[in-house]
């Protein structure tokens, strides 16, 4: 097998610190500064329904405090967010987010459930291993 056949399953990162749709912002800052963290997926019951970027909050914790408490991470999450099947090839899954511009994708099991989060970070952690692998195979 190729490396670059690698199924994304092996460098995706699995139960990731997820939020709910009615999560307020200050809660989700603090949740990404906490756990140093760029990507949360919002889930609603066992379901992703969004996702939300490190940029998205930047955005809105510049609102006025009686703004904040009104604003949910339903109102700021991008909508359906692009998932991968576990088993999807890695260089599949890092075209996609680089035609997409996008920093993470969703990962779901064969049974088409939540199974983690891709993303960038783990995209370079990947690449380093498998340069370093062929480097000692050479």
């Amino acid at each position: 097998m190729s490396h670059f056949k690698i199924p994304v399953e092996e460098y995706t990162t699995p139960n990731p610190f997820t939020a709910k749709e009615d999560t307020l912002i200050d809660e989700l800052s603090l949740l990404m500064k906490k756990n140093n963290i760029r990507h949360v997926p919002v889930v609603r019951k066992e379901t992703v329904v969004g996702i939300i970027s490190d940029r998205d909050i930047k955005v809105a914790v510049n609102l006025s405090s009686r703004e904040k408490i009104q604003v949910r991470a339903a109102d700021i999450m991008t909508v359906e967010p692009i998932t991968v099947g576990a088993g999807t090839p890695l260089d599949e899954v890092a075209f996609e987010m680089s035609k997409n511009k996008i920093g993470s994708v969703i990962v779901n099991d064969e049974n088409d459930e939540f199974l983690g989060i891709f993303t960038v970070t783990d995209a370079l952690n990947a690449l380093i291993e498998i340069v370093r692998t062929k480097d000692e195979d050479e």
